[in-house]
């Protein structure tokens, strides 16, 4: 007896909570459906491997809306915990390593050619394709 060929597929994570999806795709797929972290072309999501098709844009759609309920209901257990302490947002803030306060940021009349670090990013990228 041959074991049948796998197909994978690969999705990206956004919007896509990992418990979620391991616990729903057997629902989906079967249960010899698999999923598990996979990053493609730097991007993170998920590889399935599955006997048959993938998920349909209504599975995956599910899938997003149970991942946003399993969010909330983290958010609001944390808010329960530590009452006084509020939510950040993003969840993840920056950490500074190193700053240009040091004796390395003291070259300022050189700037590179076209460079303007007084302007806001934002402003640097709109004006760059004009400046050729």
């Amino acid at each position: 007896m041959s074991s049948p060929q796998l197909n994978r597929y690969w999705i990206p994570h956004l919007d896509i909570h990992k418990r979620i999806i391991t616990q729903e795709l057997p629902f989906y797929l079967g249960p010899d459906a698999t999923v598990r972290p996979y990053t493609r072309e730097g991007e993170d999501g998920f590889l399935i491997t599955t006997p048959g098709g993938c998920l349909t844009d209504e599975q995956i759609d599910d899938i997003c809306l149970k991942s946003k309920d399993m969010w909330e209901k983290q958010a609001a257990a944390r808010a329960t915990q530590n009452p006084d302490k509020p939510l950040k947002r993003p969840l993840h803030q920056p950490v500074l390593i190193s700053s240009g306060a040091g004796e390395g940021s003291k070259r300022r009349g050189g700037d590179r050619k076209g460079h303007d670090s007084r302007r806001p990013y934002s402003d640097r990228k709109r004006g760059e394709g004009s400046r050729n």
